[in-house]
């Protein structure tokens, strides 16, 4: 058997509450090289743990990946360090960037180190799988734009982007600028917003020639931080996405665009990032990262993964995976499987099927 992959989505969170946590196989039998993408709850890295060790038959893991601080997809990875032996863990360490940003800050009272113990203990999840893979002499190394990790390439984000951008406006730093200060309510507001959506939702008709998804919509800088990373697999390609908004995919496209490399006419694979919310893709960035729509009736020859429980009925949003569908994606998400798998050239294993997403004529306003 040749090269080939496979991905797997653990099962995350309960209820309306959703992570991420994604075991990728990948090369020749006898050579395969594992990486995790996010670990989710400490109970689904658990999971993760087991999955690995009783489907993959090893207790090796090449590379670890945190897409971001959020303890949805950091915490999981404690366990993974834990049990597993790993090679690498690729993260990103704000903390470490305190005197590059400290001058952003309106408290005057802030000091490098203040800074830096600030971050530490807001992003403690993602700060203790940092502590963690020192203390077992683990090499701990940022990923950005360019960089390669295994099989895999970094798209986003750009270092100074990240630096001097991103940090300054996470929900968990001292309020930098006034305008952070209202993008933090806005933000809130969203999250009161779409907690109350499964009891009260208004529903738009939609056609597949009439997208509704919006065109200006915004997600938190924590999100937009989301390591963005591109495989190609024997000519199959994989975008993982985590939580990544429009500006992080539209600097992915860019980037990708600036090799003279074509994501759309190259994708095989696509994680729906942020777990099916509309506030993280725009028509436009789908257009340059999945390709334009195509016409009504088209064979969904691509796959398309939404991380959301079995129990959430917010996410994916309708909406999102309509938008995924017009452009060749057959989405899926999990049901009451303890993961799902998508894999190509890779041996046989017993899962139960999953039925695609449909096509909804009806989706949230």
């Amino acid at each position: 058997m040749s090269a080939g992959y496979e991905i797997e989505f653990i099962h995350v969170g309960t209820g309306q509450r959703n992570g991420d946590a994604i075991a990728v196989r990948y090369g020749e039998p006898g050579a395969y090289k594992i990486l995790v993408y996010d670990g989710g709850t400490l109970a689904a890295g658990e999971t993760l743990v087991r999955h690995i060790k009783e489907n993959y038959g090893t207790s090796r893991v090449d590379d670890v990946v945190n897409s971001h601080p959020d303890s949805d997809h950091a915490s999981g990875l404690r366990a993974v360090l834990e049990e597993l032996d790993v090679g690498r863990v690729h993260m990103h360490r704000p903390w470490e960037h305190s005197s590059k940003i400290l001058d952003y800050f309106k408290d005057g009272r802030l000091t490098d180190q203040s800074l830096a113990a600030r971050l530490k203990d807001k992003m403690a999840a993602a700060y203790e799988v940092e502590q963690l893979a020192l203390g077992k002499r683990i090499p701990v190394i940022e990923p950005f734009q360019g960089m390669t990790i295994g099989n895999f390439v970094v798209l986003s984000p750009p270092r100074d982007w990240y630096i001097h951008d991103l940090i300054a406006d996470f929900e968990k730093s001292p309020q930098a600028k006034a305008e952070t200060i209202v993008t933090s309510a806005v933000d809130s507001l969203v999250k009161v917003v779409e907690g109350a959506a499964a009891k009260v939702m208004t529903w738009i008709d939609e056609k597949w020639d009439v997208e509704t998804l919006q065109e200006d919509v915004e997600t938190s800088a924590e999100n937009e931080s989301s390591v963005i990373l591109f495989g190609n697999f024997d000519g199959q390609g994989v975008l993982l996405t985590g939580d990544a908004g429009v500006q992080a995919l539209s600097r992915a496209a860019d980037y990708t665009e600036g090799l003279g490399f074509s994501l759309p006419n190259n994708l095989r694979f696509v994680q729906i990032p942020h777990h099916g919310s509309r506030h993280n893709v725009s028509p436009s960035v789908l257009d340059r990262i999945l390709g334009p729509k195509l016409p009504s009736g088209s064979v969904q020859a691509k796959i398309a993964f939404a991380s959301a429980c079995a129990e959430c009925t917010t996410h994916p949003r309708k909406v999102v995976t309509n938008a995924f569908r017009r452009r060749g994606y057959g989405c899926y998400r999990h049901g009451n499987q303890s993961w799902i798998r998508h894999n190509h050239n890779m041996p046989a294993r017993t899962a139960t099927p999953l039925p695609p997403i449909p096509f909804h004529d009806r989706v949230e306003a």
